[in-house]
């Protein structure tokens, strides 16, 4: 099966995570993506968090799919020479360096353009150019931070919360992989190349800009009504820590479901949309208050929502998360059992639809990793293992037009 980015070769000079999610992405759709990294170490998180002595971690496994490794020393004259001729037959260099590591490295923005005009060159920072703080080194924690994310998630009266989302780092890649699709049809037109980047903190601050309605909301009326701490408690100047309220306007919370005392993962969530109230009634065995003035609408539960929380948790005392979910669904009712990792890793139907596959892997053996979530009527991506370290070198090299010779030589010398 031709895969849409078939022909476009991407050199992946990206470690950790934001980058390597971004160019993995792009390798799951077709495009040739060669990751250029350092003789002898390579990626950082080959070693990082190792559950086999000797073998790449899962960390890089992960991030690192479908992709083929180069290793090279750019540092020396011949690396640069090769990194040179891989750039003129390249369409995309992706980066995620420090600020001026690629112009120290020799090729600025204008030497690679100057070596090849249709070049993209993406790059994931910390803080956008310009930005008061485009100097911190900025990880996934860092970022939430900055943008907002930990201002405005946990409980009220405990200190902000990081995700265990990557809101930082792999949320930050699946924006650049946009970008970059963006400036390759935008090639198509143009036949000129241009630089793309997408830091971090705007990222994050997209993924809040619901934090950020309710800012504004806030600033003009100084409450926010969907909130736990509407109508009996204070609102400060600044979007307050919800807990586990729905962020869409309908209000939802966890809930205790059979077996919490021993299983902290018990529980469901659950929403209480306007439309889906009368539904909600009948299956709680509630019928009175469908037509009860002080629950048939939106404000008039609002000041006694945990009240209905807690009848709908007495319902669910019986029941375990999978069996309420059940029960509910037929209904119409917005909600979901709190799944954990084990369980996500085990369901036949995230195995089906290839969102999670198991991978052969040269030196681990089979490993689980997360499959493409973009899903596709005419294509479904195959997931093939991440790469030994420079497993690919003598291949891209002789693609290069290095004979066998001229690979030996430049091994004897360390170049590659």
């Amino acid at each position: 099966m031709t895969k849409p980015l078939e022909g476009i070769k991407i050199i992946d000079f990206t470690h950790v995570q934001a980058g390597p999610a971004c160019t993995q992405l792009l390798a799951w759709f077709g495009a040739d993506v060669i990751k250029v990294e350092r003789p002898g170490s390579g990626d950082v998180t080959r070693n990082q968090l190792r559950d086999i002595p000797d073998a790449d971690a899962l960390y890089f496994t992960m991030l690192n799919s479908n992709k083929k490794s180069l290793t090279l020393d750019t540092k020396k004259p011949e690396g640069k020479e090769i990194l040179e001729k891989l750039v003129r037959e390249s369409d995309v260099l992706v980066e995620n360096f420090g600020p001026g590591a690629l112009d120290r490295m020799g090729f600025s923005w204008e030497r690679l353009n100057e070596l090849n005009p249709k070049m993209i060159v993406a790059s994931v920072k910390g803080f956008s150019d310009g930005h008061h703080y485009d100097d911190l080194k900025v990880y996934e924690n860092v970022a939430q931070c900055a943008g907002g994310a930990a201002s405005t998630t946990g409980f009220w009266d405990g200190p902000p919360t990081i995700s265990a989302a990557a809101l930082g780092d792999s949320n930050t890649g699946m924006h650049l992989a946009i970008g970059i699709l963006t400036a390759l049809l935008g090639r198509n037109k143009t036949g000129k190349g241009q630089k793309v980047a997408v830091s971090m903190q705007d990222s994050v601050l997209n993924l809040c800009r619901v934090k950020l309605r309710d800012q504004q909301r806030l600033e003009r009326v100084g409450y926010l009504e969907e909130y736990p701490q509407y109508p009996h408690g204070e609102f400060s100047d600044v979007v307050p820590r919800g807990g586990n309220a729905g962020g869409g306007g309908q209000p939802g919370w966890v809930l205790k479901c059979k077996g919490w005392e021993t299983d902290p993962n018990a529980y469901i969530y659950f929403t209480i949309q306007g439309h889906a109230w009368e539904p909600i009634c009948k299956a709680l065995g509630k019928p009175e208050w469908i037509d009860d003035p002080a629950y048939k609408t939106a404000e008039a539960r609002q000041p006694h929502i945990f009240e209905i929380f807690g009848t709908i948790e007495a319902w669910l005392a019986d029941k375990t998360k999978f069996e309420a979910v059940d029960i509910l669904r037929k209904f119409d009712i917005p909600c979901a059992p709190v799944l954990t990792m084990k369980e996500l890793a085990n369901d036949p139907s995230l195995r089906a639809s290839g969102t999670i596959v198991e991978v052969p892997h040269k030196k681990r053996g089979s490993y689980l990793t997360v499959g493409s979530p973009i899903k596709f009527s005419d294509m479904k991506p195959e997931v093939t293992a991440s790469p030994l370290l420079g497993e690919h070198t003598d291949e891209v090299l002789a693609s290069l037009g290095y004979s066998r010779q001229d690979i030996f030589n430049l091994r004897e010398i360390k170049a590659v």
